[in-house]
């Protein structure tokens, strides 16, 4: 009996090593389209399908990130860490005009696609067909703002990075019931009426619902351009923005800015004349848009700043060094900080110009031949030259009273 005992026991213990050997089962994910993901039981290597995913797996997990969707400028790289700055371009899976294919992601071989954007069938399909072709699982994150603090959450569980999830998400959380509680706060009628041109001429812009007005929305500002929809880009004209007359411009592009604060055609605007004429901070990634991805949340800060400078205001310098801090581990030069929110302010008026030194009067030596000269008189007027009142003008030049 005892030595069928140990016989027993022996068998239990291979058994039970046996099973240990077997890879845990993947984790089932449901994404953001309600799709069911299987993901693998260790994820190294992410794809991003298009830059929005690229800057979330960025904040989450920077080593994971195989590569950008698309270059980045110098601008970008002399701000980002070096070893992420000189991560390869590998291309865009999404969009109207795609730069990488599923024979892509089979050739650079990623644990893991993440496509970061509104969860729509046309999103679920381009995941379903990455998974169909290639048999790597691909993840859809939704990108709207206000959704912001459960997708880093749920992303940093499915990356491996809970804790950091848990982070980010609570930050996300955090900024988005501040500008609510902002909200509240401020009347409605004291909202200020908003245009934000994107493009290097500014006459680009997001009608209501446009994911390039999230932000705008977001801090409750009223989107003039909002009955232009349905899409997400409309095209207007300078006699358009002419005629909303927004208190408040921000522009995409330097181009505009300058534009605006320069050119004739828009110095009767209010937003001009009041100095409220606003360039969008972009480094390294945009604080409205460009892309659309949760690199957005410190741009909630900065327009509450702007729109609502009547109220109490954090301190935008040390909420934008925390910022970059916390979700790009970038610890910002005074330099570089002045920077970033100089270029987001207007220029000071223009001083006015010293008064000028008096000039004495020019006293002419008296000479021969110049009218009104005793002994001469007046010259015959010239041909063509106006007559003094109560004469008229003859061909030959000589006065003719009436």
């Amino acid at each position: 009996m005892p030595l069928r005992s140990s016989a027993a026991a022996r068998v239990a213990v291979l058994m039970l090593a046996l099973l240990g050997a077997v890879p845990a089962r993947a984790a089932v994910f449901i994404d953001d389209a309600e799709r069911r993901v299987r993901l693998p039981e260790t994820v190294t290597r992410v794809m991003a399908a298009n830059q929005a995913a690229a800057v979330l797996v960025f904040v989450l997990a920077p080593d994971k990130l195989i590569g950008w969707a698309r270059p980045l400028t110098e601008a970008q790289r002399r701000l980002l860490p070096a070893r992420y700055a000189q991560l390869p371009t590998i291309g865009r899976l999404s969009g109207r005009y795609p730069t990488a294919t599923t024979a892509t992601v089979a050739r650079l071989h990623p644990d893991l696609v993440i496509y970061c954007g509104p969860p729509s069938p046309a999103a679920a399909a381009l995941a379903d067909r990455i998974e169909r072709d290639t048999g790597v699982p691909a993840i859809v994150a939704d990108s709207a703002i206000g959704r912001s603090f459960a997708v880093l959450r749920r992303l940093g569980a499915a990356l491996g990075v809970a804790a950091r999830g848990d982070t980010l998400g609570l930050y996300a959380e955090h900024v988005l019931d501040t500008i609510r509680g902002t909200m509240l706060i401020e009347p409605p009628a004291q909202r200020p009426l908003v245009y934000y041109g994107r493009g290097f001429d500014g006459l680009e812009t997001g009608p209501a619902g446009a994911a390039v007005m999230a932000d705008i929305d977001q801090v409750g500002a009223i989107n003039v351009a909002a009955s232009l929809g349905p899409g997400e880009s409309v095209r207007v004209t300078p006699a358009d923005i002419r005629f909303w007359n927004p208190d408040f411009i921000i522009a995409q592009r330097r181009s505009f800015y300058d534009a605006l604060l320069h050119e004739r055609r828009w110095q009767g605007l209010a937003a001009v004349r009041n100095k409220r004429v606003f360039l969008a901070p972009d480094a390294p990634f945009g604080w409205l848009d460009d892309p659309l991805g949760i690199n957005r949340l410190i741009g909630l800060y900065w327009l509450s700043s702007l729109f609502y400078k009547s109220m109490a205001q954090p301190d935008l310098p040390t909420l934008t060094a925390e910022f970059y801090q916390t979700f790009y581990n970038v610890k910002l030069t005074d330099r570089q900080l002045d920077a970033l929110l100089t270029a987001a302010e207007p220029p000071p008026p223009p001083s006015a110009p010293p008064p000028a030194a008096p000039v004495a009067p020019l006293t002419l030596p008296p000479a021969a031949g110049i009218p009104g000269i005793p002994g001469i008189g007046a010259l015959p007027a010239l041909p063509g030259a106006p007559s003094p009142p109560g004469q008229m003008q003859n061909p030959g030049g000589t006065p003719t009273v009436r």
